[in-house]
């Protein structure tokens, strides 16, 4: 969605007849965020500095509101997002060792993305598969008991592309 084609009366639907002109601008913005994060694969500035001014709301309380939630990122991300899950049942199964192995390997610490957008590495507390321990996600594929052979095969298919 490009920010010069919202259309504040079609995203907030009914319930739009009801509420003031700026509350109806608030009320479409984290549908907006959500798409512009699903269309960049984060929130760049310059695009949320024209959804500030379309919008008429102010660029700190755009901010706010994206940096509230986990699932907003502000800058670039990998093309695969690694999470290693560090739940009890995972950290007792090796979790640790999974996520020194990608950090050594790739040469990132969790929170970081390689240089060539090939990875986002990140630790996440539970997975909800603690039958599966140890646990990764790769762009929230499941890949359970990650032991040598996968975590190998892992890095090759990043490696890869």
């Amino acid at each position: 969605m490009e920010i010069e084609e919202i259309d504040v009366d079609e995203n907030i639907g009914e319930v739009g007849r009801v509420l003031r002109e700026h509350e109806r601008r608030r009320g479409i913005l984290i549908h907006v965020l959500q798409e512009i994060e699903e269309n960049n694969g984060y929130l760049p500035e310059g695009v949320l500095r024209r959804l500030s001014r379309k919008l008429d709301l102010p660029l700190a309380e755009i901010y706010s509101v994206a940096s509230f939630y986990k699932m907003f990122h502000f800058t670039p991300r990998g093309r695969k997002v690694v999470k290693v899950c560090l739940g009890t049942a995972c950290y007792v199964r090796g979790s640790k060792k999974v996520l020194t192995a990608l950090e050594d390997e790739f040469g990132i610490k969790s929170g970081e993305t390689t240089e060539d957008l090939a990875l986002t590495l990140e630790t996440v507390g539970c997975v909800g598969c603690c039958g599966l321990a140890p646990v990764t996600t790769v762009n929230d594929e499941v890949i359970g008991e990650t032991g040598t052979k996968k975590l190998e095969a892992l890095v090759r298919s990043i490696k890869k592309g």
